[in-house]
């Protein structure tokens, strides 16, 4: 299995210097290049060599899948653009991403969207719910393939710990690049700072921002509890991660090939949800007792009531999607928790 650690510049060269990329082989084979953002022990990173292994010992005659980690390719707005124009085949990006290239997306962007973890899944396999949205970019040149579990994300700062939306008030936040993230933060009282997740690290660090906003691997796996030293519980939202290929090469391929790779689809999401529950657990360990984090559990009323109205505002904008916020909340009913 092969992951690449190669310098991003000398990477983007070789993409821009190779015109019809998506084309280049290793001898015979057809190299098919996947980017993500996640280190290299990520749940992520597992399950996509689970599936280079995968695609390889069944086609390995005529394919050669890379893996590329650790945004060696570029930020995630960065492969999503490379994936759209086929200059690579596959990359995972945020579903908040995803949300400036299809509004469709924004439904999964809603904060407090899901009543519990089993609801959220339920939901994210149920093709009542994804398909409208998985399929809204095929017009641009890249469709999603399968969702991945990134758990449920919330806030961690420098500094201040969070247990009510008031704490937030005054503190520059990052936020994923997405409006409805922005507009989130807004009625919450943080300022919104968009930046891409490579640059987080270092703006903690600097105090350019005072937090983020995030699940728990992004505190070890990433290293944020180094300098994070609070992670507050308010759940405000379960955002997957979303794997898309780009559209030309999907349909190139034979129906045989096609169901191989269908197959491999499938093999991401079963591979990272296998893993993410078990990660999830180790991070909050280490976290604690190797970085020094104090987790805290505020009431998540209060930041709910919040952000509650930002569901009707996107019904009234885009009526199109609300069968599919009325078969969200028909799943949450039956999968309700006390998660939330």
């Amino acid at each position: 299995m092969k992951t690449f650690r190669k310098p991003l510049a000398a990477v983007l060269c070789v993409l821009l210097l190779l015109p019809a990329l998506s084309g280049c082989s290793a001898g015979d084979k057809r190299i098919i290049r996947i980017g993500h953002n996640q280190a290299t022990d990520h749940p992520t990173n597992i399950a996509l060599l689970a599936f280079e292994e995968f695609i390889e010992s069944k086609l390995g005659d005529k394919y050669d899948v890379e893996v590329y980690p650790s945004e060696l390719l570029g930020s995630q707005t960065d492969m999503v653009q490379l994936t759209q124009t086929g200059a690579i085949d596959f990359c995972v990006a945020s579903n908040s991403i995803l949300e400036t290239f299809s509004s469709n997306y924004t439904m999964f962007n809603l904060p407090y969207l899901f009543s519990s973890s089993e609801a959220y899944h339920a939901a994210m396999d149920d093709p009542e719910v994804a398909d409208p949205i998985f399929e809204s970019t095929k017009q641009a040149g890249f469709e999603a393939v399968t969702w991945i579990d990134a758990g449920t994300r919330n806030f961690y700062t420098v500094d201040t710990p969070i247990n009510s939306p008031d704490d937030l008030k005054g503190l520059k936040i990052r936020v994923q690049q997405s409006p409805t993230n922005v507009t989130m933060m807004s009625l919450l009282g943080g300022s919104a700072t968009p930046m891409g997740f490579g640059e987080v690290y270092t703006a903690l660090q600097s105090k350019v921002i005072d937090g983020a906003e995030n699940n728990e691997l992004a505190l070890t796996s990433n290293g944020h509890g180094d300098v994070c030293k609070f992670y507050s519980y308010d759940m405000h939202q379960m955002i997957p991660d979303i794997l898309i290929g780009n559209c030309s090469f999907l349909d190139g391929l034979s129906e045989e090939e096609r169901a191989i790779f269908e197959e491999g689809f499938k093999l991401v999401n079963t591979v990272e949800r296998e893993e993410w529950g078990a990660a999830v657990e180790a991070a909050k360990d280490r976290a604690a007792n190797e970085q020094g984090v104090t987790f805290l559990y505020p009431d998540v009323q209060p930041f709910q009531d919040i952000c509650t109205p930002m569901h009707q505002d996107l019904i009234d904008t885009i009526p199109e999607l609300a069968p599919i916020y009325e078969r969200i909340q028909e799943l949450n009913a039956e999968y309700a928790s006390a998660e939330q």
